[in-house]
């Protein structure tokens, strides 16, 4: 629910297993953590730490009054199965030693150092939320956008419900070779039928299904054998029904006889844009239907238009050590929306975070988090002794920078709690008493019951449009549902 005060509770019980005590007395000390950020690192630090430190108490403090971050806003809604993955992080946040504490946001309710004076130990992981740019002319023009705002405009991200991106034009160009681009792709290209069935908000869908898109270039400045996207999202693509895909046969040339010599992972994938090439109708057969076309050696260095994108201008690469190497060959090709994906950077909401912002990430050392002045031997940062900030970590993109998949923030967020278990078990953070945790009171926050209200209304919604759940995207209306809801 909803809630403004948390009711001071009784004295904590002496547990029956109990691996800290206060060095004065018998009386045990339960580590009390602070994990912000309700997305995957944040989740899955928390399972890592419940099962391997005794006794300690997580509190998930999360700025959105729903959890789940990147898995409920970043996955495609028509690849549910990715999204399975909440019902782990829910048996965690049911766990009788954590706390889901929504709608409460670093840097504006509550101070790191606040935190770090509250809890022993505090993990940042609200990830990375802010889009890299191109810096080349005219990107500010209309119908220029990030593949990063469309996704959470058909996702429901509050704050984008209003985007309505523009889908009157026939063509719409990717820039990026990722699978975020290749979803973007596939939500325009897929058949609204098939979208009807998934939890995409209403006003995409509607959105979508007046659209007059009907051709989709995904570009990249390197070649086949340095595509971004995986095999299944290449294999979705090409299944697509009432789509075709079109390649171009020149961005091949030698790539056959590069497949025996390549790793597996990369042998598969390469195989199969060959024989898709192969297969594919002469270029003087117009495709049938919607048309996905990736391009290969073009990095844009231009957005040509009078107010609104009308085209792009691209350089022409060539590959040099698997880099791409600018030539004097240029080519345009006519577009009416674009979308960059060429990543994300994370962004400082506090002063007091030791955060590069040319990485766009915390200055960190293997998920513990650096100090800013540091002492020792200036060579090395191996060196350097009373290097970290003690009980401080950070994991997950804002630690890492946006990398990999669900799969890769799992292994690092599991990497960064064993680093927080061992430096319990260590000493090296010290419980010199106990912590009282973050101060709610006047605070309006979303307990984890207030979420289950939220998420029981989206399904009644969705139900009533044969959906899995119909996302609300109004803070104010979800505030009000977890209001409602009993403790």
């Amino acid at each position: 629910m909803l809630r403004k005060v948390l009711p001071t509770s009784s004295a904590v019980k002496v547990a029956r297993k109990c691996v800290f005590r206060n060095a004065s007395t018998a009386a045990p000390i339960r580590p009390r953590i602070c994990i912000v950020g309700a997305g995957p690192a944040g989740f899955y630090t928390a399972q890592y730490i419940l099962k391997h430190l005794d006794n300690s108490d997580i509190d998930i403090v999360e700025k959105l009054p729903v959890p789940f971050g990147l898995v409920r806003f970043g996955v495609a809604p028509d690849h549910p199965e990715v999204k399975n993955v909440i019902n782990t992080f829910t048996k965690t946040a049911e766990n009788p030693r954590v706390r889901f504490l929504g709608n409460l946001c670093l840097g504006k309710d509550f101070t790191l150092e606040e935190l770090r004076e509250r809890y022993h130990a505090v993990l940042l992981t609200y990830g990375a939320e802010q889009d890299n740019t191109l810096n080349i002319p005219n990107e500010n023009l209309q119908n220029v956008l990030s593949a990063r705002e469309f996704v959470a405009w058909y996702n429901g991200l509050p704050g984008f419900e209003n985007l309505n991106p523009d889908l009157s034009g026939k063509s719409l160009t990717l820039l990026g070779q990722g699978n975020v681009a290749v979803d973007v792709a596939r939500i325009v290209l897929s058949s609204v039928d098939d979208l009807k069935k998934t939890d995409i908000t209403e006003y995409a869908l509607e959105k979508l299904s007046r659209s007059r898109i009907d051709t989709v270039h995904l570009v990249g400045r390197r070649g086949p054998l340095q595509a971004a996207f995986t095999i299944k999202e290449l294999r979705e693509m090409l299944k697509l029904s009432s789509c075709t895909t079109r390649w171009r046969a020149d961005d091949f040339d030698h790539v056959e006889e590069s497949i025996p010599n390549l790793p597996r992972p990369r042998k598969r994938i390469t195989e199969l844009m060959v024989k898709s090439l192969a297969e594919q109708a002469p270029n003087n057969v117009p495709p049938a239907g919607r048309c996905f076309q990736p391009i290969f050696f073009r990095s844009p260095v231009n957005f040509v238009g009078s107010g609104k994108v009308e085209a792009v201008e691209y350089v022409v690469n060539r590959l040099a050590d698997g880099r791409a190497v600018p030539t004097e060959q240029r080519e345009t090709i006519a577009t009416d929306l674009v979308c960059r994906s060429i990543g994300y950077r994370a962004v400082s909401v506090d002063n007091h975070i030791n955060f590069d912002a040319r990485k766009g990430c915390v200055n960190n050392a293997g998920g513990r988090v650096l100090k800013r002045n540091l002492t020792g031997s200036d060579q090395t940062i191996d060196d350097i002794e009373d290097k970290y900030e003690t009980g401080l970590y950070a994991s997950g993109w804002l630690a890492t920078g946006p990398t990999g998949v669900i799969l890769t923030t799992m292994n690092n967020s599991f990497g960064v709690a064993d680093l927080v278990c061992r430096d319990f078990n260590s000493n090296t953070i010290w419980l010199n008493g106990s912590r009282p945790g973050l101060e709610l009171a006047g605070r309006p926050y979303v307990s984890w019951n207030g979420w289950k209200a939220i998420d029981s209304e989206e399904v009644r919604l969705g139900q009533a449009k044969g959906k899995p759940r119909e996302k609300l995207t109004h803070i104010e209306t979800m505030l009000q549902i977890a209001s409602n809801a009993s403790d």
